[in-house]
């Protein structure tokens, strides 16, 4: 008999906003980010829900939620195809190292290949070794020879403007 958990997956549903904002919230503090969190209840529900810009899994022990992905699709001009990009995926402490992670991320396996996507790609942070080391060990390749860039805030609207 096993001594490892039943774990069951299930899409996040509207009403479970408040959920969602909790696991943003509990990710931010381990990413030491917890200052950049301006996500409401409200802003998931337009869009997640009423916008669609992305998709939310709960991973399930004994019928409580124990850890979230939040996912969308991009696209690859290489494949010319879609992929699944991981936003973020976050499992409560105490339930690491039980197989949550790993059933989270079959789950995303599937649905790329059920979607007939090309990959499914995520970032991590540097420091972040257990990540990094689980993510290896499911024979995920570390793409080193890039760099991510992000606009945001000021720097956004000012590019966004005229031009001037």
């Amino acid at each position: 008999m096993s001594d490892k958990p039943a774990i069951t997956i299930r899409q996040a549903q509207r009403e479970d906003c408040s959920l969602i904002l909790s696991f943003i919230c509990g990710i931010a503090v381990y990413e030491r980010l917890e200052d950049q969190v301006v996500a409401t209840e409200g802003i998931l529900e337009e869009w997640l829900f009423d916008k669609g810009a992305a998709e939310v899994l709960f991973a399930q022990i004994n019928g409580r939620e124990v850890a979230f992905a939040v996912y969308f699709t991009n696209f690859s001009t290489f494949l010319g195809r879609g992929g699944l990009y991981l936003e973020d995926v976050y499992v409560l402490p105490e339930f690491r190292g039980q197989g949550v992670g790993t059933a989270i991320l079959r789950e995303l396996a599937r649905i790329t290949v059920g979607r007939g996507y090309g990959r499914l790609e995520w970032s991590c942070l540097d420091w972040n070794t257990p990540s990094i080391e689980f993510y290896l060990s499911l024979g995920a390749q570390q793409m080193d020879e890039w760099t991510t860039y992000r606009l945001t805030g000021d720097n956004l609207q000012k590019l966004a403007g005229d031009g001037q």
